[in-house]
């Protein structure tokens, strides 16, 4: 179990990383001679495509604030974008027919051992300083690099709570659910699940289960067990928070559609009061018309114990297309994106990079309510390899909406229980 604080965890990682550069080797000897600027190394006239679940940001200009900068540092290249909705699901389609664009986010549910199918190996001089760097990697190469670190808690619209006479912010599962009543009285949507768009989901499933123990290995551990979902774990404590909400009336009307643009502007205008969302979501809360000083940002209270944990996780990784044929264009744009273009203020992501400090006021907030945090873990290629011979697509929310809306939550969990049992079987023969 490691527990840290946000400090901590910054000066450990980056112990770490010192020690793990010192065995790196003599660097190559023609480095010395390699030119700064690689503008005239790339065809001036190229064009670089960009995939992206970010469609907001395409929307409103900011990724093209990025390639107009770019642009600067290599004249006559063009980069666009192409904004993927649905991006953990479809991005695997988009593998399959190895149609990924230039630069992408790396799946989730992808074996780190199949990274070099579909990607290309990163310089190690962009992993100078940064954390979580082997995340995405394998046989001593690394394929992806961190956009941004997040933590998980309840954002929500202060003036919300105060139209509800909600005046302290809950520590325990049962304060929530007050608040959430309170909420609903005052004619203001609880709680977003943003049921219909389907990846939110996680946040409620996989991420909450990965940390509300302070078991920073609870996931991979499900690889040793034959029925890892149970009414009585955090599996099933997860789910059933849910299930509550929706049962009490705490969520949104609708939940078959996909609201999340929608979700923004409500929690917005104080029309809902509140997200289970990482901090990144903030700024687009306040892009979508709130100010700043008027969303919070607290840790969730999962159960109604003391102890309170919190994850520290990277947010999705930036990597090449080994089909790409800009390789050298495609890594300058990664080396700007993650050092030079703002993307993680603009996005109110916590740097990844250890001299940086976070720009969020509203992590200083969280932070008051003395949350220990549990670093993320890379996902075993073993559970990912049970997983995907059971059928189960974790963090992507597709099977977590059949869990929700079933009747009978624990004839669910005997279904999923048999299945992987059935895929460790498999993968053990």
């Amino acid at each position: 179990m490691n527990k840290y604080t946000y400090t901590l965890v910054l000066v450990v990682l980056f112990c770490a990383m010192s020690i793990a550069g010192c065995q790196r080797g003599p660097s190559d000897n023609g480095a010395e001679t390699e030119p700064t600027n690689k503008t005239e190394q790339v065809d001036q006239n190229a064009a670089l495509n960009v995939l992206t679940n970010r469609i907001d940001l395409i929307e409103n200009g900011v990724f093209q604030k990025y390639a107009d900068q770019f642009a600067q540092l290599h004249p006559g290249v063009t980069v666009t974008f192409e904004g993927i909705q649905n991006y953990a699901s479809d991005i695997m389609v988009r593998l399959s027919i190895r149609n990924l664009g230039d630069v992408l986010l790396l799946p989730n549910n992808i074996k780190n051992e199949n990274l070099p199918n579909y990607f290309e190996p990163l310089p190690e001089k962009l992993f100078e300083h940064i954390h979580f760097s082997d995340f995405k990697a394998y046989a001593g190469k690394r394929y992806g690099i961190a956009t941004g670190a997040t933590t998980t808690g309840i954002v929500y619209n202060k003036e919300a709570f105060e139209k509800a006479g909600i005046k302290q912010i809950p520590t325990t599962l049962e304060q929530f659910y007050e608040a959430c009543e309170l909420l609903k009285q005052a004619g203001i949507v609880p709680v977003y699940l943003n049921y219909g768009a389907q990846w939110p989901l996680m946040t409620w499933s996989e991420d909450l289960v990965s940390y509300m123990t302070g078991d920073a290995e609870y996931l991979n551990k499900m690889v040793d067990q034959d029925e890892p979902w149970k009414i009585d774990n955090a599996w099933g404590q997860a789910i059933t928070i849910v299930k509550t909400l929706i049962d009490r009336g705490y969520v949104e009307k609708q939940l078959l559609t996909n609201q999340w643009e929608t979700s923004k502007k409500e929690l917005a205008e104080g029309r809902a009061g509140m997200y289970l969302q990482g901090n990144w979501v903030i700024n687009q809360i306040v892009t979508a018309g709130a100010k700043s000083e008027n969303i919070g940002f607290f840790p969730f209270p999962y159960d109604n114990s003391e102890n309170r944990f919190s994850p520290l996780s990277p947010d999705w990784f930036v990597g090449i297309s080994k089909f790409s044929e800009n390789k050298e264009l495609a890594e300058a744009w990664v080396e700007f994106f993650v050092n030079e273009s703002g993307y993680v203020d603009d996005s109110g992501f916590l740097p990844v990079i250890d001299n940086r400090e976070p720009s969020l006021p509203q992590f200083q907030q969280f932070l008051s309510f003395n949350s220990e945090f549990i670093e993320r873990r890379v996902p075993s290629d073993l559970l990912l390899d049970i997983a995907n011979t059971a059928q189960i697509a974790f963090w992507s929310g597709d099977y977590i909406q059949e869990w929700i809306a079933a009747p009978d939550l624990q004839a669910v969990f005997d279904n999923y229980n048999e299945r992987w049992r059935e895929a460790r079987t498999i993968t053990k023969s």
